[in-house]
């Protein structure tokens, strides 16, 4: 029993609220689930919100003692690549996570990025759940992908079905992957904010925007319910498209 939590994005309050109404319970950093479930977060921890860092050190530590799932986002790829010194621009939300890591005290700072970096080596891109039922992929997959690994793939998990052409302003112009699925296989992703939930067939988008905003949700499974909680950050309307973000 798996409860998909979308996009955090440092937004740690809204996180702890969210666990706390699907019924885990922790204490001292310990998450447990009286009926034995497990949350899954599907990628983009950190950026944009005001606590980065707290939803690092608890992801990290219940996906090391095997409480909780993670598969990485395009932001955790990105931080992962700033721990490393790559040639990294600090905008789209990085700035925020830098901000709070530059307060660090040097040993500090080495032991988040260590964390880190381990739990981005560790994970898979994308999630195989509940025998092949199930798959949890940070901005989607493609049917025929499921259960393979490269650069092409990575880049659609990452980023979602991108035409490399741009909007006006500024924003990567997608095709809509999800009108066109049609497998068994329920795929739940995030990635793109909506207003409430999208499903379309098999497919579920469940990034409801909280750092936007609007609320941060859940998907349990195999129940099929969603579980949301309201954002306590500023709304940013512009962020949340007429009911599809996507480009056909």
């Amino acid at each position: 029993m798996y409860d998909i939590i979308g996009d955090i994005h440092g937004c740690f309050q809204e996180m702890n609220e969210l666990l706390d109404t699907l019924g885990y319970q922790m204490n001292d950093g310990n998450i447990t689930h009286p009926e034995g479930r497990k949350p899954v977060f599907l990628g983009d921890l950190m950026d944009r919100g005001p606590n980065s860092l707290s939803v690092i050190y608890s992801v990290t530590r219940w996906v090391k003692e095997e409480k909780a799932l993670y598969c990485p986002g395009n932001h955790c790829d990105k931080l992962y690549r700033y721990f490393l010194g790559r040639n990294v621009t600090i905008s789209h939300g990085l700035e925020t996570t830098v901000a709070e890591l530059e307060v660090l005290g040097h040993k500090e700072y080495n032991h988040i990025s260590s964390l880190f970096r381990n739990l981005y080596e560790s994970s898979p891109l994308y999630l195989v759940l509940d025998e092949g039922k199930l798959v949890v992929a940070h901005a989607g997959i493609r049917p025929d992908d499921i259960g393979k690994n490269n650069k092409r793939i990575k880049t659609f998990v990452l980023y979602g079905d991108i035409t490399g052409e741009k909007h006006h302003d500024g924003r990567p112009i997608r095709r809509d992957w999800p009108s066109k699925y049609t497998y068994d296989t329920f795929v739940v992703y995030g990635h793109s904010p909506v207003q409430e939930p999208r499903q379309v067939g098999n497919t579920l988008n469940i990034d409801t925007g909280c750092v936007f905003g609007n609320s941060l949700s859940a998907f349990r499974w195999p129940e099929k319910q969603i579980v949301s909680v309201s954002s306590h950050q500023a709304l940013v309307e512009e962020k949340f498209r007429p009911f599809d973000p996507y480009d056909q």
